[in-house]
């Protein structure tokens, strides 16, 4: 999932190298944390959150085969 949230995010950012993934696994979820440079932040929410939502439905989808629930963060 890591992979997948660093790849959508760094496509739609303006500083890519400063994308920052980390992941945390717990025994019935994972925790994405993205982190991006504080004038990305908007791009990577969108107009009234929508792209924000709209990473967490793929990542969702992705994670479907699995047990886990998985939760993305975008942390400032």
């Amino acid at each position: 999932m890591k992979e997948l949230v660093e790849v959508i995010a760094k496509a739609l950012v303006d500083y890519p190298d400063e994308v920052v993934v980390t992941e945390t696994e717990t025994d019935k979820s994972i925790v994405v944390e993205l982190r991006v440079a504080q004038s990305d932040m908007g791009k990577v929410i969108g107009k009234q959150g929508r792209i924000a939502k709209a990473i967490r439905s793929v990542v969702k989808a992705a994670a479907s085969k699995s047990e886990k629930k998985v939760i993305v963060d975008i942390m400032q």
